[in-house]
C-alpha cells in the first residue's frame, strides 16, 4: 500500500483528467522510451511513502522522538491536516491550469530538486534531540508532502505526451507495477541490511547493520530518508532526459491559475444534470479519506498499540505491500461478479470491519473480549517477530485491509464510467480527481480530534469509521453501477 490515495491510485491527487481512463480505447501501441521513463518516475517516488510516511520513519517519530505513541499520533495527524488544507486549496487549481502553463519539466525539476535534499535531511532526526526537533521534522515532511502532491499533478499531465493515447494505459499499469516493485525492494533491503542484522543468526543476513549503523541511535530507522532520496533522485533522471515535454505557451502563471479556476467551476457545474454521478463523487470524498487515513496511520497505530519495533514494521510493510497487489485482481473479479457499485460497497464494508477489529486488538487482547497472556502460551513459531496469537490475528486484519483498500480504487474508477456519458469521460474524471482533494484533510483532522478527546490511539483511529460509514451510506442512493453498463 502506498501515501494517501495518490500513492495507491494510478494517478495522483489533483489530476484534472485521468488520461488512461480516456485512452484505453485508443489502441495498443508499443510503449516508448519516454513512456517507460514516465513510469519509472512514479516507481522511484513511492518508496518515500512506504518507508517514511507509513511503516518506518513516521512510527519512529511518534514513538521515539515524541516519546509517547498517543501524543505522537496527535502530532503527526495535526501536521497532516495542515498539509491537507493547503493541498485542498492549491492542487485542484494547479491541475486545472496545467495545460495553459506549458512546459512541465521545469516545474517538475524544481520540485524534485527541493524534495531530494529534504528527504535526505531526515537523517538528522536524532532520538536525543541533538539534531532536528520534532517540529522541524514535521515541517520538512509537510513540505515534502505538498511537493509530492504537486509533482503528481505535473507528472500525470505528461502521461499522454510520454506514451501517446494508444499506450497510455500501458504506461499507467507499468507505473503501478514499478511503484509496488520499488517499494517492496526498498522494504526488503532495509530489513536485510539494517533491521535483521544482530536479531537473527541466518547465514544470508549480515552480522551487523551495514555501513556501521548504530541501532542504539535509531540509525536504521533514520537511514530510510536518505535511502528514499537516493532512489527518487536516480529514478527521476530518465524522465528529464527522455520524456517529451509540453510546448511553451507564453501564458503568465497568474492568468493560467485564474483561467484554471474558471475551468474548475465549469467542471463542477457540469455535474448538475447527472445526479447519480454527483452522489457517487460526494460519497467518494468521505470513503476515500477513510481509506487514506488507514494507510497513513496504520504504521503509527501498529507501532504504538502492538508495541512493534522497526523490524516488525518493515516485515509488516513487506507482507501487506505484497498482498495489496492481489487487490487489483480482487477488484476486477468483484466488478465482473457483483458490479462496481456492490464491489465498492463490499470493499468499504470490509475496511470498516477491519478498523473495528483493529480497535479491539492489543498484545494481551484479541478482538475486545479475549484476554491473552503471552507468558502462558508457547510462541506460534521460532522466528524473531510475530510470535504471539494476537500478532497473527492483527496481521490477518491487515491482510484484509490491504486487499480491499486496493480493490476499491479499481472498482471506483469503473463505477464512474458506468454513471457518466462516454463522451464526457475526461470532464467527469476531472471532478473525480477534484473530489479526492476537496476533503483530503478530513481524515487527519478527525484522527487528530479523536486522539485529543479520548487521549488514546484507539480513540483517534476510531474516527475513521465515521468516514467509511458515510461513504457506504451515500452509495445506497446511487442508481446504476451494476454488472453491465447501461
Amino acid at each position: 500500500m502506498t501515501e494517501s490515495v495518490s500513492a495507491a491510485e494510478a494517478h495522483g491527487v489533483g489530476a484534472v483528467v485521468d488520461p488512461p481512463a480516456a485512452a484505453e480505447l485508443g489502441g495498443d501501441a508499443r510503449l516508448t522510451r519516454g513512456g517507460v521513463s514516465w513510469s519509472l518516475f512514479e516507481g522511484a517516488r513511492n518508496p518515500y511513502v512506504i518507508l517514511v510516511t507509513i511503516y518506518v520513519f513516521a512510527p519512529y517519530v511518534a514513538a521515539t522522538m515524541v516519546g509517547d505513541p498517543v501524543r505522537g499520533q496527535e502530532v503527526v495527524s495535526r501536521w497532516s491536516q495542515y498539509s491537507g488544507w493547503i493541498i485542498m486549496v492549491t492542487a485542484p487549481f494547479l491541475g486545472a491550469s496545467i495545460d495553459q502553463l506549458g512546459r512541465r519539466k521545469t516545474w517538475l525539476g524544481l520540485a524534485v530538486a527541493a524534495m531530494v535534499p529534504m528527504m535526505f535531511a531526515l537523517w538528522w532526526a536524532k532520538p536525543d534531540g541533538s539534531g532536528l526537533s520534532v517540529t522541524q521534522v514535521m515541517m520538512l515532511t509537510t513540505v515534502i508532502g505538498l511537493l509530492f502532491s504537486y509533482s503528481e499533478v505535473l507528472h500525470n499531465s505528461l502521461l499522454v505526451r510520454a506514451a501517446g493515447l494508444s499506450s497510455a494505459h500501458k504506461a499507467s499499469g507499468l507505473a503501478l507495477a514499478l511503484g509496488n516493485a520499488f517499494a517492496l525492494a526498498a522494504l526488503a533491503f532495509t530489513a536485510w541490511a539494517f533491521a535483521l542484522p544482530g536479531k537473527v543468526d541466518w547465514g544470508w543476513v549480515p552480522s551487523a547493520p551495514l555501513f556501521g549503523l548504530d541501532p542504539a541511535k535509531s540509525e536504521p530507522q533514520r537511514i530510510v530518508g536518505p535511502l528514499a532520496a537516493a532512489i527518487f533522485a536516480l529514478g527521476a533522471l530518465p524522465l528529464f532526459f527522455f520524456t517529451p515535454d509540453a510546448p511553451k505557451t507564453g501564458v503568465p502563471v497568474i492568468k493560467a491559475l485564474r483561467d484554471g479556476a474558471g475551468e474548475l467551476w465549469r467542471m463542477v457545474a457540469g455535474m448538475r444534470d447527472h445526479r447519480d454521478a454527483a452522489i457517487f463523487l460526494g460519497a467518494r470524498m468521505f470513503y476515500v479519506d477513510g481509506m487514506t487515513a488507514i494507510l497513513i496511520y496504520a504504521g503509527i497505530y501498529a507501532s504504538g498499540v502492538m508495541k512493534w519495533g522497526a523490524l516488525e514494521m518493515l516485515l509488516y510493510g513487506i507482507i501487506l505491500s505484497t498482498l495489496a497487489v492481489l487487490g487489483g485482481f480482487v477488484g476486477r473479479w468483484l466488478d465482473a461478479s457483483l458490479g462496481p457499485k456492490r464491489a465498492v460497497q463490499l470493499a468499504i464494508g470490509m475496511s470498516l470491519l477491519g478498523v473495528i477489529a483493529m480497535l479491539g486488538m492489543g498484545p494481551d487482547k484479541i478482538l475486545y473480549i479475549w484476554s491473552y497472556d503471552p507468558a502462558s502460551h508457547p510462541p506460534m513459531w521460532s522466528g524473531p517477530v510475530f510470535r504471539t496469537l494476537p500478532e497473527w490475528i492483527y496481521l490477518l486484519i491487515g491482510f484484509s485491509n490491504a486487499v480491499f483498500i486496493t480493490a476499491h480504487y479499481a472498482s471506483s474508477r469503473t463505477l464512474l464510467t458506468r454513471l457518466t456519458p462516454p463522451d464526457r469521460t475526461g470532464a467527469f474524471f476531472g471532478v473525480y480527481a477534484l473530489s479526492g482533494t476537496a476533503t483530503v484533510w478530513l481524515g487527519s483532522f478527525l484522527v487528530n480530534l479523536g486522539t485529543n478527546i479520548f487521549k488514546s490511539q484507539q480513540g483517534g483511529f476510531a474516527t475513521i469509521t465515521v468516514l467509511l460509514a458515510v461513504g457506504f451510506v451515500g452509495l445506497l442512493f446511487v442508481r446504476g453501477g451494476g454488472r453491465r453498463a447501461a
